[in-house]
């Protein structure tokens, strides 16, 4: 039987092939193998693991133990679910009274909005349909592998749309990787990723959760680990998943193709990241997953493994990768150009005024809940010269940072920074010189010599000037006298009104 005489059994065939097409690459269709088939759960196990859930009133939390993963009679591999945890399901959409949801086009204009990608668009229209119909919410899924302690705003582009979800009141299932960072996702990495201990990610999995509710709300939040499946998948279950691809495949995809092609080492492990993250939508019975544009391959997979079990294949929605303050590369904090969304309110305020006019529009769209027509509004302001850009840099970076620490704080950043940079002269009117921080570098870390700054700004003529009128107190930073020869920053990159007499440029440090 070949591939397309295979798939004619399974739902979505067409759906199926065109996913295969999308991706380059031709999936292998198996028919669904017995042994994994959904299994119950025995009246003493399910007693037990009734009494370690937890149900919340009202809400469609479903919160299960981590330390407790699935278990299943004999096969130790089962993806389906235990009938204990269907039947809460049940009792939770029957508390809700069927819920109603808002018009499909209503919720498709908020969904839709900076998603990159949408497999399928007509898929998501009719499942958003059916949903309505049966007053039953889609369960809709991200994975998060705690591979640091922090987040930053790069990351909440992900975590917004979740957010979106939950407003039109659908399930949303924060999945925090526990097992899956054991492997270490490979993707954009030239090099295999150093494997995590248990603690770290443990450690890592609980600042996670602490962050990640500043954006969802945690009373409707089911908050699930892998290590609840995947702990107990066993090797011949990981023999009997993996049987669904080939290495071909895996080999297809972008960054596993370039390390074969410059004979760079790809251990065995990293192949198996992507069914596993596959296999996460099959145990949790997604309807949609989330996910970057890096991780389409990853994204493809679980939809191919629900075929194979039986389930309508969920349908994947990606966001873009987000650019960090440099404007040019992915946001992290290893190349130093992230915004932490645990830092003070006064540096996330500076940071974000720091960013170029093109990259406000960016962070507008997926940084924030104004909507598409809103932002293209101010966008039209700004081009027709009804709206100076720094004013609606200084919204965007007000709506950011009242969203993490309160609209007082955001408030006070705001009128903190002007004073600071619109004293005498408004920041916009100066000119701005890009200095680099080696170039100035103090002994400490983020700390730079004013006269070498001085110099660079082209304020002084020699470092003797500079010296002799730091001295003089002719020297004021962002409107305050230079109280010595050497400076703190808050963190870079930085920005500084420099004056000298009545000379004065804005230092853009990084």
């Amino acid at each position: 039987m070949d591939a397309d005489e295979a798939c004619q059994g399974h739902e979505g065939a067409h759906q199926h092939e065109q996913d295969s097409h999308e991706q380059g690459f031709v999936f292998s269709a198996l028919e669904p193998t017995s042994d994994l088939e959904e299994e119950s759960v025995g009246e003493e196990e399910g007693a037990e693991a009734k009494d370690k859930n937890r149900l919340i009133k009202g809400g469609l939390r479903l919160s299960l133990s981590r330390a407790e993963p699935y278990r299943g009679h004999g096969s130790q591999y089962s993806a389906g679910l235990s009938e204990d945890t269907a039947r809460i399901r049940q009792e939770l959409y029957t508390e809700r009274d069927m819920q109603e949801f808002l018009p499909v086009d209503e919720q498709m204009d908020l969904l839709q909005k900076g998603a990159a990608e949408i497999i399928r668009v007509a898929d998501l229209r009719e499942r958003l349909e059916e949903s309505r119909k049966a007053g039953k919410p889609l369960r809709v899924k991200a994975g998060f592998d705690p591979t640091a302690p922090d987040l930053h705003l790069g990351h909440t582009v992900l975590m917004r749309k979740l957010r979106h979800f939950q407003q039109l009141g659908h399930t949303v299932i924060f999945l925090v990787g526990d097992f899956t960072s054991l492997i270490g996702d490979p993707t954009g990495r030239n090099i295999t990723r150093k494997p995590l201990t248990r603690e770290q990610i443990d450690v890592n999995a609980e600042t996670y959760k602490q962050q990640v509710f500043k954006i969802l709300d945690e009373s409707v939040t089911e908050v699930r680990y892998n290590s609840e499946w995947l702990g107990k998948l066993g090797y011949e279950g990981t023999i009997r998943l993996t049987a669904h691809f080939t290495v071909s495949q895996m080999l297809e995809r972008d960054d596993f193709s370039k390390r074969f092609q410059a004979e760079q080492p790809i251990s065995l492990h990293e192949l198996l990241y992507p069914v596993m993250q596959g296999y996460d939508s099959v145990a949790l019975e997604c309807d949609v997953e989330l996910g970057g544009t890096d991780q389409k391959f990853n994204l493809l997979c679980g939809r191919e493994l629900q075929r194979h079990y039986g389930q309508k294949p969920q349908i994947v929605l990606m966001t873009p990768i987000l650019e960090g303050l440099d404007g040019v590369q992915k946001m992290s904090k290893s190349l130093g150009n992230a915004i932490g969304i645990n830092e003070a309110s006064g540096e996330m305020y500076g940071k974000l005024m720091s960013i170029n006019d093109e990259l406000m529009w960016k962070y507008f769209v997926f940084l924030t809940d104004l909507k598409q027509s809103e932002v293209d509004a101010l966008k039209a302001e700004v081009a027709a010269g009804k709206l100076h850009p720094m004013e609606a840099k200084k919204r965007l970076a007000r709506t950011i940072v009242g969203g993490f620490h309160g609209e007082a704080a955001a408030l006070a950043a705001d009128e903190n920074w002007a004073k600071m940079f619109q004293q005498k002269e408004t920041a916009e009117d100066l000119e701005e010189v890009a200095v680099a921080y080696s170039e100035i570098a103090g002994s400490e870390p983020n700390q730079v010599r004013l006269p070498k700054l001085l110099v660079q700004l082209g304020l002084a003529a020699s470092g003797a000037e500079a010296n002799r009128k730091i001295a003089e107190k002719a020297v004021k930073l962002d409107g305050e006298p230079a109280g010595g020869m050497l400076v703190s920053l808050a963190g870079l990159p930085a920005r500084i009104v420099v004056r000298l007499g009545k000379r004065a440029k804005v230092a853009v440090i990084g």
